[in-house]
């Protein structure tokens, strides 16, 4: 199991986590790896992820803008749904999940995002995402494919 944290327009996700010795102590066994978009951690269960997740709420609210959990190869789930799946177990995964979206990226920001049709495939959207570095699937709940994720700015203003 893989966490993707996906940092705000501005941060430097791993040098601020590893600015604080709180979050360097959680993160201690983690051995986080830096990405363009964030940091990606690999945990052992679904579980453990939320736990780390969960442990790390302070830094999500200021720092992050998403939390996703790699479901498979290139295909992740949002914090809630991995709730729903774990906790209330209200949801079960399988290769038809109905609710998903694509996140392009560019330069390590997500410029767009597109909810994707049921049944649709990954491959059927390359266009969309011409120009963009990578193209995520996320699984979302139901309630979360209506909630866009704004576009990061072209340009960051200065001071």
């Amino acid at each position: 199991m893989n966490i993707l944290l996906i940092q705000k327009e501005g941060i430097d996700l791993h040098a601020t986590l590893f600015s604080s010795e709180t979050s360097r102590m959680i993160l201690r066994f983690y051995h986080p790896k830096r990405k363009p978009c964030g940091i990606y951690l690999k945990v052992s269960t679904l579980g453990s992820g939320l736990s780390l997740v969960a442990e790390m709420r302070w830094y999500l609210r200021r720092y992050m803008r998403e939390v996703l959990f790699e479901v498979s190869k290139g295909i992740y789930c949002t914090h809630s749904l991995a709730q729903d799946v774990y906790y209330e177990r209200t949801a079960v995964l399988d290769l038809r999940w109905p609710f998903r979206k694509l996140y392009g990226f560019r330069d390590g920001k997500i410029f767009s995002q597109l909810v994707m049709d049921e049944g649709s495939t990954r491959k059927e959207y390359h266009q969309e995402y011409a120009g963009g570095d990578q193209c995520l699937e996320i699984w979302c709940t139901e309630d979360e494919l209506g909630e866009r994720v704004e576009p990061e700015p072209d340009t960051v203003p200065g001071p």
